[in-house]
């Protein structure tokens, strides 16, 4: 006989097998949610690895620059004209009286043969001068010679009166006559003598004057004769030829630039320093120029007062030999060393990250496997290092270059 059975509530066996789905989901997510969320990898070749050192640090600056000639001599023109010839080519070597160029100017020639007419007129004028008044002191000195006689033979008459007038042989009356002629004969010397005395300086003068002409025309001649002269350019100086602006046939102006002559032996390097760096460079401080052909030692030897496009210019004489191929306008590279620490941490400089400043590095585990995001406070700076001030140990590694994409995590993986 059967026994009877109660329904199956199959409505809530499937409301409980729901639930315990549920719950082990639920469980399942929390558990998931607990657990760290995986570092990114970084490939370990793409990345610049450094360790932090321990040990002196030396504070440089750079900037690019060129090779200058310390010796510059620019060749102008004295006055205007038409290049004729050229008889040097820039690249060679001269000397001082080398003729660079020949100029040619009409004008400038019958300035000179007018010069040279006025200076022979001039000289005929001092000597025709001078021949004249010497004939007027001649003439004056005659006049005295026969005043001075009317004189001594008025005394002698006059002497001769006095002595009958004593002894009554002639009226007192032709003795004041003759006493009256000594007085005027007396008088008529003293103003000749006076007038010949004028003469003597007057003719002085005169001739001193007409003298000074005669220089000044002397002066405007020579003056031109160099004008005329200085239509064969010359060098001026020892060196070689690096310009010549001017062709056969060009009109060079009065002041124009004709050549320019440089001394390829003494060259000095010319560094334009970012300006944010410029400050702590002094005169005197130790450089090294980069010529892409060899390093050559220097110091620098003057600073610009004045910033420009937002660098300064630091001039650097050279110390050194200059290696081969090196040659005006040449570009280099310098470095200047502006400071030395003996002793503080220091590691490469890292892609972001300025002087005395903080800034976030990437600091490898023990392992090499993970990098840890890590405070740094940077001190300062040098063309391939940064100071450490806290942060960071000797013997840390460090990744130094760009972690931007990483940004908001702590922690990366090295693969």
């Amino acid at each position: 006989m059967d026994i009877a059975r109660a329904p199956v509530n199959r409505k809530r066996r499937l409301i409980i097998q729901g639930g315990a789905a549920l719950g082990a989901v639920v469980l399942l997510t929390g558990g998931l949610m607990m657990l760290d969320p995986a570092a990114p990898t970084v490939e370990r070749g793409a990345a610049w690895i450094d360790t932090v050192e321990a040990g002196p640090m030396v504070l440089q600056v750079r900037g690019p620059g060129t090779l200058v000639p310390e010796q510059i001599r620019w060749v102008t023109a004295v006055t205007a004209g038409r290049v004729e010839r050229r008889l040097v080519e820039p690249g060679q070597s001269v000397s001082p009286g080398t003729v660079l160029m020949v100029l040619s100017n009409p004008d400038v020639q019958l300035e000179a043969l007018e010069s040279e007419r006025q200076l022979t007129a001039a000289q005929a004028e001092r000597i025709n001068l001078q021949v004249s008044l010497q004939s007027q002191r001649l003439n004056q000195e005659a006049v005295v010679g026969t005043a001075r006689a009317e004189y001594e033979e008025a005394r002698r008459n006059a002497a001769a009166a006095d002595s009958l007038v004593a002894k009554e042989l002639i009226p007192r009356m032709e003795a004041a006559r003759s006493r009256d002629r000594l007085a005027e004969t007396r008088t008529r010397l003293g103003t000749e003598q006076k007038r010949l005395d004028l003469y003597s300086q007057v003719i002085d003068s005169q001739v001193n004057m007409q003298r000074a002409q005669v220089a000044r025309m002397r002066a405007v001649h020579e003056f031109q004769r160099d004008r005329v002269r200085s239509m064969n350019v010359t060098a001026g100086a020892a060196g070689v030829v690096q310009e010549l602006p001017l062709e056969v046939g060009q009109w060079a102006q009065s002041g124009a630039t004709l050549a320019k002559v440089v001394e390829p032996g003494k060259l000095k390097a010319v560094l334009r320093i970012p300006e944010t760096q410029a400050r702590d460079v002094a005169i005197g401080q130790r450089a090294a120029i980069d010529t892409r052909n060899g390093i050559i030692p220097g110091r620098v030897s003057r600073t610009d007062p004045a910033a420009t496009g937002g660098s300064v210019t630091v001039d650097v004489a050279l110390t050194g030999e200059l290696p081969r191929g090196a040659r005006p306008d040449l570009t280099v590279d310098g470095t200047i060393e502006i400071d030395r620490v003996d002793s503080t941490l220091s590691v490469s400089r890292p892609a972001f990250g300025q002087a005395n400043s903080s800034a976030q590095l990437f600091r490898l585990t023990p392992d090499g496997k993970y990098a840890e995001r890590v405070p740094v406070r940077l001190g300062r700076s040098s063309v391939n290092a940064v100071e450490i001030l806290g942060g960071l140990q000797a013997g840390d590694r460090v990744i130094i270059s760009d972690m931007s994409r990483y940004d908001g995590i702590d922690r990366v993986r090295l693969d």
